[in-house]
């Protein structure tokens, strides 16, 4: 009897034992066979890395991306965006290394970059201008006179034009020609205008869009060029930054017409790049780049944002808006 109280006894813990495993493995089973929410092709993860967005480049397109940027983190506060400014050929070589995730770029990409992985997508559209100080002695002629391609190029270029008597003025007083120290989409555009790089280009070397404003703004003989944003004042929408534009004399008759003279205000003068009546280059579009597409998923979403809703700011910032063609085209790279 004690033996089979004791063999009754033993039983029931195995009984249970079996039931608890049987259990287990029950759970286990439902935990392998349950389905998998489907992430959001712009899903943001919750690591370090795609927490954090880091851009660097051009000048052009530094104030807008700074807006892009300060917009984009109301809505995603969880994003930290890094950005400095430092000239295309930077935001090229940063993004190619690896350094950052997105490089701000101002001009074409060259067949090289290409090979290297660089990955283009056009964000908005700006423009090169001559520029001269508003202290210039010469300021009201050559508003109303323009200067012609030609001569431009023989300023920039060829050097041929030293005094500004040879533009028709009555000075001999000398030309001084300033240039960007830097690799910069701006030198690059351009140069292109007149068929040529940016090593091509005449004058004393500046860095930077603000550095050649400004050593412009100070030499009254002085002419050089700069992105439109470094030129106008964003409350007054005035050139008002002490650089005028040099109007372009494209019809080359010796006088700036009325649909010659755009550059009053920057509305007009964005309104009239975005019609075609200033020629590309210096036009140009500009561009975020990426290396070898885009795998970073908080930069998939920032660039989609930028895309839509982000536009709302170009006009606003003084840029012009891609053509839907263009947005569509950028919008169909990210998929």
């Amino acid at each position: 009897m004690n033996c089979e109280a004791c063999s009754t006894t033993n039983k029931k813990p195995k009984t249970y034992l079996s039931k608890k495993i049987f259990l287990w493995a029950a759970l286990i089973s439902l935990s392998w066979m349950a389905p998998v929410p489907e992430k959001s092709p712009y899903h943001i993860g919750h690591s370090a890395q795609a927490q954090t967005i880091s851009i660097s480049g051009a000048f052009a397109l530094y104030p807008l991306a700074v807006r892009w940027a300060a917009e984009f983190k109301k809505i995603h506060p969880e994003i930290k965006i890094d950005i400095s400014a430092g000239g295309a050929g930077k935001g090229i070589t940063d993004v190619l290394s690896g350094i950052t995730d997105i490089g701000l770029v101002s001009r074409e990409l060259t067949p090289e970059e290409t090979k290297k992985g660089a990955y283009p997508i056009a964000v908005t559209k700006d423009a090169v201008v001559a520029t001269i100080s508003s202290s210039s002695p010469f300021l009201k002629e050559l508003q109303a006179r323009g200067v012609k391609r030609d001569a431009l190029n023989r300023i920039f270029i060829t050097g041929q034009i030293t005094n500004w008597g040879q533009l028709g003025l009555k000075s001999n007083a000398p030309v001084h020609v300033y240039t960007r120290s830097d690799a910069a989409g701006a030198a690059e555009t351009w140069a292109a205008y007149f068929g040529k790089k940016q090593e091509d280009l005449q004058g004393v070397a500046v860095y930077g869009d603000p550095g050649l404003a400004l050593a412009v703004k100070r030499d009254p003989l002085g002419i050089g060029f700069n992105n439109i944003v470094y030129v106008y004042d964003g409350q007054t929408k005035q050139p008002t930054n002490g650089v005028i534009p040099l109007p372009i004399d494209l019809n080359n008759n010796g006088r700036i017409d009325a649909d010659e003279n755009i550059y009053t205000g920057i509305d007009d003068f964005t309104r009239a790049i975005a019609a075609g009546k200033y020629p590309s280059p210096p036009a140009r579009d500009l561009y975020f780049v990426t290396k070898g597409g885009i795998r970073n998923q908080s930069v998939r979403t920032f660039i989609q944002w930028v895309l839509s809703e982000g536009q709302k700011y170009v006009k606003e910032a003084g840029y012009i808006n891609l053509s839907q063609e263009k947005i569509n085209a950028g919008l169909n790279k990210l998929k």
